[in-house]
């Protein structure tokens, strides 16, 4: 007898994972693979939208038929900030630009002179000022620089819907996906913002679902519930909201480590937002204060270059804590306000030592990242998912850093994919929420502190 099960596609800026869940939300496969990037027409690298969709139609042809796993759902995370733009005939019109790509100075000038300014409009739409990463402002650049395929656009998807829609052919938007940094949302009125509707992108947009609604689609008699998809750092969040109660924050790390604190509901200051503090929209449609640290990246960048200096590649969850590397350090004071890349590799004597300092300079950051959105609320738990919850570096000295709260890691690594799976439960489970979901590991605080 076939296994009732949930297939996610779980696509990260680096990675993208197919995973299948049980109704009891146990992990029984996962997959990762890494595409190939393309370039767009101004030689900036991008993703290739074709590989990911070749990709996706391909793991759901394979997992829909098996005969030991009954596929009942689909539903999709991934990475914000990025757009797909298809035409009425459904083709993708451009390539998926990259939010890294610069923007250009002249149209961000034209925009924020034409809608009050940066500080008025960043406040309402809880997004700081960060070019292409806001989305909208990619939409806004489309429109201006390239409007002939501006005019083509039937629908601009966010990322998890166009993957969403590659299965169900239903054009869908969704709350956490408009949410998270695009600069389309106002907070305050809780709707499209002004300038969206009056640049006409809003007609751009497909109709909003809940992120809880799924799409009943027939494949050969066969009928499958499929989710309209949801970002993947609210995507994160639900088995943690699901399984706590009290007041906690989740630093979600990958690409981009966030801290989430959905128990933070003060309207962000202009301080914050000059600190790259946000808000995300939960998947009930709740604000969730955030702040980013592109710390993922870095720590990426970084092992890459130490592997080559000491000519010696270790994985990182290979290299043990080590207390006594940490007190050779001068003291904690040099390694304040500094980048890892402007450290000279000579000073160190090894890989292990190298790679500490890399950790205290990265937590010195994320310490600093996290601390926005745990003032003035009554936070008791710190839960890190994702990479860096299985590094014993960076978790120990982020505990040493918060000594009046409890730091966790979480054991299960996929929080994002087990999230989409959460967000449609109603609607292809019939079972309660399990206990028990997440495992977790505390990491106790010792002598040493190294807050900043």
């Amino acid at each position: 007898m076939s296994l009732p099960a949930i297939a996610i596609f779980d696509v990260g800026k680096t990675n993208k994972k197919f995973l299948i869940f049980d109704e009891h939300y146990k992990l029984l496969e996962a997959e990762s693979v890494q595409l190939g990037e393309m370039l767009d027409e101004d030689g900036f690298a991008c993703e290739d939208v074709n590989e990911i969709t070749k990709w996706v139609n391909r793991k759901f042809s394979e997992v829909i038929f098996r005969k030991d796993i009954d596929i009942k759902a689909v539903n999709f995370s991934a990475y914000g900030a990025s757009f797909v733009y298809v035409d009425a005939k459904g083709k993708v019109i451009t390539p998926m630009y990259n939010y890294l790509k610069p923007f250009p100075d002249r149209l961000r000038k034209m925009f924020y002179e034409t809608y009050g300014g940066e500080s008025k409009i960043a406040k309402e739409t809880c997004s700081p000022v960060l070019g292409s990463l806001n989305s909208g402002m990619q939409l806004y650049r489309l429109k201006y620089e390239q409007p002939e395929k501006f005019d083509r656009v039937a629908f601009a998807f966010h990322l998890p819907q166009y993957l969403s829609r590659i299965i169900n052919d239903f054009p869908a938007s969704e709350i956490t996906s408009i949410g998270c940094h695009t600069t389309l949302w106002d907070y305050r009125k809780n709707e499209y913002h002004s300038w969206v509707t009056k640049e006409g992108i809003d007609k751009k947009f497909p109709l909003i679902i809940p992120s809880s609604s799924s799409i009943p689609t027939t494949f050969q008699n066969r009928e499958v519930e499929i989710g309209v998809g949801l970002h993947d750092s609210s995507a994160a969040l639900i088995p943690y909201l699901l399984s706590f109660q009290e007041p906690f924050v989740l630093i979600s790390t990958g690409t981009w480590c966030i801290s989430l604190n959905p128990f933070d509901h003060s309207e962000l200051t202009e301080s914050e937002l000059k600190q790259d503090c946000l808000c995300y929209l939960s998947y009930e449609g709740k604000p969730v204060k955030a702040s980013r640290l592109f710390a993922g990246y870095e720590h990426e960048q970084q092992i890459k270059r130490l592997a080559e200096y000491f000519n010696k590649g270790i994985e990182h969850q290979e290299v043990e804590f080590n207390r006594d590397i940490v007190k050779k350090m001068k003291t904690m004071e040099d390694h304040r306000q500094q980048s890892f890349s402007k450290r000279d590799l000579h000073d160190f004597s090894n890989y292990e030592e190298a790679y500490h300092a890399l950790m205290i300079d990265i937590v010195q950051q994320q310490v600093r990242s996290t601390n926005l959105v745990l003032k003035g609320t009554p936070v008791k738990r710190i839960f890190v998912d994702g990479g860096f919850g299985k590094n014993q570096v960076y978790m120990n000295l982020l505990a040493k850093s918060f000594p009046n709260i409890e730091v966790w890691s979480a054991t299960t690594p996929q929080a994002s994919g087990l999230g989409a799976a959460l967000a449609i439960h109603k609607e292809w489970n019939k079972n309660l929420l399990p206990s028990g979901m997440i495992g977790l590991n505390h990491f106790l605080n010792t002598e040493m502190n190294y807050s900043t």
